[in-house]
């Protein structure tokens, strides 16, 4: 049962943090799926774009950091408020990480536009869709406490890693047929991993749900494929 508070400020607080970790997911998404779209396009102005949009994700995570901090000291929060306020500086962490991958995805696809593009970037853009969709399921879930759609993301961490390694091994081999394709399929090696990163971070905030609810971890091991070696 969730405890109800007699400080109306105090709820007008914790909802604070929650809008502030909903705007910061928010405009994650919105990178990624510009990140994507500046490669399939070969968008320079969009890539641009979310380089620089990657600036305002770092303040709202340190907003939730400062905010957060000072709940902490002033409300000595106990149960699930607690869990419910180190929730939000784990999972703010995790979205800043994703804005950070979806800018290196952009700036890649910059680098990739320029020198000019001889490999097919249809399969890191289908990975990144997918991933895309994990990352809003887990928002949302997030956003209407939802344990279900939660631990759903959690069990399809699977799938990403089995698109993830059939990109691999295509560019792998599109690279040993046709060595002018190297310099092209390297980036979109390293694209790929950053994708595949983004839905382990989406997977990481689903077990902070969880455990920011049932004061838990998922039981069992997060379900992973076998990936192959790749960039890091």
């Amino acid at each position: 049962m969730e405890e109800v508070h007699t400080v109306k400020s105090y709820d007008e607080e914790l909802a604070h943090l929650t809008g502030i970790i909903a705007r910061m997911g928010g405009m994650a998404e919105a990178q990624l799926t510009a990140g994507l779209q500046a490669l399939a396009r070969r968008d320079d102005d969009l890539a641009q774009r979310v380089v620089a949009g990657d600036a305002r994700i770092d303040e709202l995570d340190r907003e939730v950091q400062s905010f957060a901090v000072r709940l902490l000291a002033l409300r000595q929060p106990m149960a699930v408020d607690l869990r419910q306020i180190v929730g939000a500086l784990n999972i703010s962490g995790e979205i800043e990480r994703v804005g950070d991958y979806a800018a290196n995805l952009a700036k890649r696809a910059l680098v990739l536009n320029r020198a000019g593009i001889t490999a097919p970037v249809a399969g890191v853009v289908r990975l990144g869709e997918m991933v895309r969709g994990l990352l809003k399921d887990v928002l949302d879930a997030y956003l209407e406490k939802d344990l279900t759609k939660a631990l759903g993301v959690w069990s399809r961490d699977e799938e990403v890693d089995a698109m993830y390694n059939a990109v691999m091994q295509d560019l792998i081999t599109l690279m040993t047929e046709d060595p002018g394709t190297i310099a092209t399929a390297t980036h979109l090696l390293f694209m790929a991993k950053n994708i595949e990163r983004i839905g382990d971070h989406a997977t990481n905030i689903a077990e902070a749900l969880h455990y920011q609810i049932l004061g838990t971890s998922p039981a069992g091991s997060r379900p992973k494929g076998n990936t192959v070696g790749g960039p890091e």
